[in-house]
């Protein structure tokens, strides 16, 4: 509100500027599954405001990769966010109960998993082949897991079923957690704690989620043993980083932790 030329800056940063998708996400997908309760149609209105938001911006998103001027130095997580954001469209179609036509739920699934593919290839790329990711933008790594965990639930949403397709996405995804999670252990010593760390809170969450109905869909052990652990490390893991934050926030660390 006091800085708009900064906000513009950010906005137009290769990297910086895809996690401006958080807004709309937060509009689309948390805020209205816990105003559900309250107002179903303060909640309907967030998810439409969201909803239009996250198109735009994936469409600003495409238009700003195809126009050159990128390296692939440029290339990080981050990049994934407005394609994740349509994945989350249909996962509060039910809960809202939304007189949507399907085509726009099939179109937020296809344009979202369509795009995910390449951009999960060009950060990978540049992960094999190029400079390693600064230490501020490590723990965006997990990012790299969401089109697969958010995927496989907006796919089951969208379709209204579970077959081996959602269920290839999510243990790819529960793949890719296993391969990340150890390359963050030293994240504490390497890069001192920054707001940035809250970029694993979402795709554990949606981690968490995917285990839950492939648990409630294909009832056993391990499914449930999954499911378990996944609910655990992301309410673990965003317990803490809610506590450093307001530790953060109490020192009036606020603005150096944002940097």
């Amino acid at each position: 509100m006091t800085a708009w030329p900064a906000v513009r800056a950010e906005f137009s940063h290769p990297v910086a500027g895809s996690l401006f998708g958080t807004v709309f996400i937060s509009l689309l997908l948390l805020l209205p599954l816990v105003l559900t309760p309250v107002s179903l149609a303060l909640a309907r209105l967030l998810w439409t405001l969201g909803a239009a938001g996250m198109i735009w911006f994936a469409w600003v998103s495409v238009l700003r990769w195809m126009g050159g001027g990128l390296r692939l130095a440029h290339a990080s997580p981050s990049w994934i966010i407005p394609v994740v954001g349509l994945l989350d469209l249909p996962l509060t179609h039910a809960a809202l109960d939304l007189p949507l036509a399907s085509g726009l739920l099939t179109f937020a699934l296809a344009v979202g998993l369509f795009f995910a593919l390449p951009l999960f290839t060009l950060v990978f790329a540049r992960l094999l082949i190029s400079d390693p990711l600064p230490d501020p933008l490590k723990p965006s790594l997990l990012i790299l897991t969401a089109p697969f965990t958010v995927g496989s639930s907006a796919y089951a949403s969208v379709t209204g079923r579970n077959d081996l397709f959602g269920d290839a996405l999510f243990w790819i995804g529960l793949f890719l957690i296993a391969v990340i999670l150890p390359q963050l252990r030293h994240l504490p010593s390497c890069c001192p704690f920054r707001i940035g760390w809250w970029a694993v809170s979402f795709p554990l969450a949606a981690a968490a989620i995917a285990g839950s109905r492939h648990a409630s869909t294909a009832p056993g052990l391990w499914s449930a043993a999954i499911a378990l652990a996944l609910l655990a490390l992301a309410t673990l893991v965003i317990l803490g980083l809610l506590a450093r934050t307001l530790v953060g926030v109490a020192r009036g660390d606020l603005r150096r932790l944002s940097a």
